[in-house]
């Protein structure tokens, strides 16, 4: 779920199997059924205005045949290449990106499987865009291609992120800039912008706010990375237990026929990486297998994706002393400057938590494992969501897990990073200022240049 910006509803099941199983059906076998939906509606304002309402009903979509779905890996590497290089603007703007190349320009798949897969990759842990991207590379040319598409979507702004965090380092200087501490400023901007639009999409109905609070609360009190564990763990449980039955227009599935069997091997991998690393971490302690262990973790935990891996990450290099609290601000204001997806970040701190040669090499393996989850989890469930998606006790410990994150996103918000932060009268003048262009629209990447050319301007 990598934005609340595009959480929400995506529409009813469909009478048969939906699109988007045909899609990824017709890749391994051939088939010549129609299948028989009804309108997918508000994952993007767009789509409501491409067709009205009642020229989609009872539309009829025939499965996509073995020619159609099949691309070359080239052709999707590229295409994501220039969207990692010009999708400015978050994880909500890239899954409008997405529609626009994918459906509209390039019609790889239709609208109706297009919502499919965006609910799916919001429905699970990870980065949502990047697990879009993932599934959309396997939809044109397998997993081959699945690779290729994260690849060049990832590719730019991690170069970038890595560069950076291997000049800053041969920079003693820098930590003493005045812009670099306008990035700080920025991202105090982008995180209280977050919270309030997490808050007003996920603490909704007093059960939902009373989960932010009392997760605000503990991360608050309890300085450890298992106190997110626990939060969102009771969080789940106590939505899963007494959440009204979620009102989503999504209805049971009609048709009788069992799933696809899940994907076995990706998700009993992705189980015992999440097990086996912290054990093979101690038992072995080398720096880098202590890394990946950290960030695959953060990757695994990550509900809402976005802003909301910025705990997770503090807690795995600031607490542990393996990065200062102000380079890792530094880096978090730069990101939002940069195109493509925002977990890239891992690859800078990584790269920053390394001493000495090889550091760039600790920031690919930070990369690395802090998107493999989330690329394990669509891989391996992609095949049973059209049952998974209809089970409401599930859904509601989701939603509960969801609002748990907006409070831990408040809590580092307050501690660290505005008690560390906002010092001086002109810090709260520039971050104010951020928060009122961004409410008004401003992009994100806009906002860090202006606080970092006002936080020079003052001459910190």
């Amino acid at each position: 779920m990598d934005d609340p910006g595009v959480n929400g509803n995506f529409g009813s099941e469909p009478t048969s199997q939906s699109p988007l199983f045909s899609f990824f059906k017709s890749a391994n076998q051939e088939t010549d059924r129609d299948y028989q939906f009804r309108p997918r509606q508000n994952f993007r304002a767009e789509s409501a205005r491409d067709a009205r309402p009642a020229d989609r009903l009872n539309r009829r979509v025939p499965a996509q045949s073995e020619n159609q779905s099949v691309g070359s890996v080239a052709e999707v590497f590229l295409s994501f290449l220039r969207l990692g290089l010009t999708s400015f603007g978050g994880p909500a703007a890239h899954i409008g990106y997405f529609h626009d190349e994918f459906v509209k320009r390039r019609r790889w798949l239709d609208e109706a499987a297009y919502a499919d897969l965006v609910a799916l990759c919001q429905f699970l842990p990870g980065p949502a865009s990047s697990q879009l991207g993932f599934a959309l590379g396997r939809l044109r040319a397998g997993w081959p291609g699945a690779l290729a598409a994260w690849t060049g979507f990832t590719l730019p702004s991690a170069a970038a992120m890595i560069a950076t965090a291997l000049g800053l380092a041969h920079w003693h200087s820098a930590g003493s800039e005045p812009w670099l501490h306008g990035l700080k400023l920025a991202a105090v901007a982008v995180v209280t912008q977050a919270v309030w639009t997490m808050a007003r999409q996920l603490s909704m109905g007093r059960l939902h706010f009373g989960l932010t609070v009392a997760a605000s609360i503990l991360a608050l009190n309890w300085r450890s990375p298992s106190a997110q564990i626990v939060a969102l763990g009771l969080a789940a449980l106590v939505a899963s237990r007494w959440s009204p039955q979620p009102d989503d227009g999504i209805a049971s599935p009609v048709s009788t026929k069992p799933s696809v069997p899940i994907g076995i091997t990706p998700l009993i991998l992705f189980g015992a990486l999440l097990v086996g690393l912290p054990l093979l971490a101690t038992a072995l302690p080398h720096p880098n297998l202590q890394l990946f262990d950290r960030f695959y973790r953060a990757g695994a935990l990550v509900f809402g994706g976005g802003h909301v891996v910025l705990p997770l990450l503090q807690s795995a290099v600031v607490s542990p002393g393996l990065v200062s609290h102000d380079t890792f601000l530094a880096g978090y204001g730069l990101a939002q400057a940069l195109p493509g997806p925002l977990f890239t970040f891992a690859g800078y701190l990584g790269t920053t938590a390394h001493v000495g040669p090889g550091a760039w090499f600790a920031g690919l393996a930070a990369l690395i494992a802090v998107f493999l989850p989330g690329l394990l989890l669509v891989a391996g469930v992609l095949p049973a969501w059209e049952r998974w998606r209809v089970n409401h006790r599930l859904r509601s410990a989701l939603n509960g897990a969801n609002a748990a994150v907006v409070g831990l996103l408040l809590a580092a918000l307050v501690d660290p990073i505005a008690i560390t932060t906002l010092r001086r009268t002109g810090d709260w003048l520039i971050a104010l200022g951020g928060i009122g262009l961004l409410s008004r629209g401003l992009p994100s990447w806009a906002v860090v240049l202006l606080c970092a050319a006002a936080s020079w301007g003052l001459g910190r």
